[in-house]
């Protein structure tokens, strides 16, 4: 629930009351308000305006998940599916990108500049198993590359998953990763 509320928000719209307060009391002449504002107000306003410089936004949806697909994720959807589903869908504070320490783990980030970045995520079914598919701007790697590390980006977030790579349109890569059924 807190991850998807924004603190930097919630800092700016609270101390910049508490600011603006302060300052009224000051002209209005009353002591005990004015240090409120200033006290409470001005820090409290820049906290916000830090947390608004490190905020980094959820990754919005592609479509809207229907409940179907909410069902048959409850009942197969892997830890890590869902962790990342979780993830990428709030407020991250200090972070560059979503999954950026995972794409440089990967070797799919070779730097800052070039990493692909999270566009959006569709939750669906693929041959009737819960996939979570992440798509990414990846102008600087390859399909190729993301092909060399199929197998590896399969371990890395398995068990019980398997991944398709598929270039959406020029520069956008889709991530499918498919829960794999136990026997």
């Amino acid at each position: 629930m807190l991850g998807q509320f924004s603190l930097a928000r919630f800092g700016l719209i609270v101390g910049g009351a508490l600011t603006l307060m302060g300052f009224g009391a000051y002209a209005t002449g009353h002591p005990t308000f004015n240090l409120i504002g200033f006290f409470y107000g001005i820090p409290v306003l820049l906290g916000g305006l830090a947390l608004r410089a490190a905020e980094l936004r959820p990754t919005p949806y592609r479509e809207t998940t229907s409940p179907e697909i909410i069902t048959l994720r409850d009942r197969t959807a892997t830890a890590t599916q869902n962790q990342i589903r979780k993830d990428v869908t709030r407020y991250r504070y200090g972070q560059e990108a979503h999954l950026d320490d995972s794409l440089a783990r990967l070797g799919l980030s070779p730097s800052d500049d070039e990493r692909p970045i999270l566009q959006t995520i569709l939750e669906t079914a693929i041959d009737g198993d819960y996939a979570l598919v992440l798509e990414f701007s990846s102008p600087f790697v390859s399909l190729e590359t993301w092909q060399g590390k199929q197998e590896a980006i399969a371990k890395f977030f398995g068990p019980g998953i398997r991944v398709t790579l598929q270039l959406t349109e020029e520069d956008m890569i889709e991530v499918a990763l498919i829960a794999t059924p136990t026997a």
